[in-house]
């Protein structure tokens, strides 16, 4: 049985291991939640919800069916957290770290995991890349606790919450995951803008990209007589964009809301409503306002900017940032007879621009099948419905509170709209189509009528 298991996972491609390691990694986080030290006592939960926040927490979603500060004891919350980590920063990241740890060589095939994993382009520098990615995370999640867990000790008297609190809180915004003690979200700190202001930089730090933070880390620490450091094109797209739908999703919850939420509240509560809800609505899902309140257009804009997701080769969900610049890009050009796209004084790759729009038109009928089925199965508002597919599938979290109401089959498509957001789209496609094949011959091209 051993020897037939093992020749069927050499048969596997790169991106078909992956989500054989990330079904693994969900399989075996539901037995450790469902462990009896990790719930407080007299606390019973069901399979189906120990499996849906097991799947929540591996892609740092942060949808839950259950309250998580009233169902898991302190060690229940430091295997939720462990969970995260490896979530966030990825399981052949992990792998690798106590691989590394044991003096075991990275080979081939373990370099294409990761290559696939952490979504690169080529196997130069991987193991080097994962060290820097490990230290950087951890350092900034230290940071994180360390700020937070001070700063609590004014809300709890025993600094032992305090620092639990501020460790899970930064654990959480780091890993975009959204989950949180408090059984609010940030609801109780809505007027405590330092939290709100720490969460936010913590939140994109994770959702911005990790080789963003390490181009960032190396301009930061060069030599003053180093050569001009060039931004890679990646980067700047990835910042443009992430910036742009930022400022856009806080000007439009802002002019949405100005005389329906926001009526009535100062200035700075307004600004910081607005920035915080358009920062982790990206992939986050922590809020600091009842989004029952919003009107049925920004939870739409939310939504969107949900289904967007965060940046590629980060902890976050969606069809990510460069897919959807360059579709916009793509549109422009196209518009103006321009057949090729040029940015940044480059030119994107006709087979990024191809895979772009097979992301997003997968992804879209993805969660278009998936709000039709639960339309039909579940009694909840279209517009919930709609902002719960977007919330899995962007792996955000945010929720208007129809999770624990959903029936088995709902909380099971959740379930696999959460893993194919963290998994990605790309890496279905492969899984599905299997490994590349190059073809040696060519039909005659034929134009056809569009449009």
């Amino acid at each position: 049985m051993r020897h037939y298991l093992q020749t069927k996972l050499r048969k596997l491609t790169p991106f078909q291991l992956i989500v054989y390691y990330y079904f693994l990694t969900v399989s075996i986080s539901s037995i450790f939640l469902s462990l009896p030290f990790a719930h407080k006592p007299g606390v019973h939960i069901s399979v189906l919800d120990t499996i849906f926040v097991a799947a929540s927490a591996v892609s740092v979603t942060g949808l839950s069916t259950i309250n998580i500060s009233e169902t898991y004891s302190t060690s229940g919350i430091f295997i939720l957290m462990l969970i995260l980590q490896i979530g966030g920063i990825g399981i052949m990241s992990i792998t690798t770290f106590f691989w590394l740890i044991l003096g075991k060589k990275i080979g081939l095939k373990q370099r294409k995991l990761i290559m696939t994993d952490q979504n690169q382009t080529n196997l130069s520098g991987l193991v080097k890349m994962l060290k820097l990615i490990l230290v950087l995370i951890l350092m900034i999640e230290l940071s994180g606790a360390l700020i937070l867990g001070t700063y609590f000790l004014t809300y709890y008297s025993d600094w032992k919450d305090a620092y639990l609190h501020g460790l899970f809180a930064s654990v959480s915004a780091t890993t975009n995951a959204g989950f949180d003690l408090t059984g609010q979200s940030l609801i109780p700190f809505a007027k405590d803008y330092f939290v709100q202001f720490i969460n936010m930089i913590l939140i994109t730090l994770g959702a911005i990209g990790f080789p963003v933070l390490l181009e960032l880390k190396e301009f930061l620490l060069r030599k003053k007589n180093a050569p001009k450091f060039h931004f890679s094109l990646f980067t700047k797209i990835t910042t443009s964009t992430y910036g742009i739908l930022f400022v856009f999703g806080t000007i439009a919850i802002f002019l949405l809301e100005k005389d329906l939420f926001l009526k009535g509240k100062d200035w700075y509560d307004a600004f910081f409503y607005t920035t915080f809800q358009s920062n982790t609505t990206r992939s986050a899902g922590l809020l600091t306002a009842d989004i029952n309140q919003f009107s049925s257009p920004t939870l739409l804009i939310m939504s969107g900017l949900m289904f967007i997701g965060a940046s590629p080769s980060s902890v976050g969900g969606g069809i990510r940032t460069t897919t959807f610049a360059i579709i916009v890009l793509f549109i422009i050009h196209f518009a103006k007879g321009n057949r090729n796209i040029k940015i940044f004084k480059r030119e994107i790759h006709e087979m990024d621009v191809l895979k772009a729009l097979a992301v997003f038109v997968i992804a879209s009928f993805i969660c278009i099948v998936s709000v039709i089925l639960l339309s039909i199965t579940e009694h909840q508002s279209l517009l919930s419905i709609i902002f719960e597919v977007c919330s899995a599938f962007g792996t955000t979290g945010a929720s208007l509170g129809i999770t624990p109401d959903l029936s088995i089959f709902g909380k099971c498509l959740l379930i696999v709209l959460m893993f194919i957001g963290r998994v990605g789209i790309v890496s279905l496609m492969y899984m599905m189509g299997g490994r590349d094949q190059s073809n040696n011959y060519h039909y005659p091209k034929e134009r056809l009528i569009i449009g």
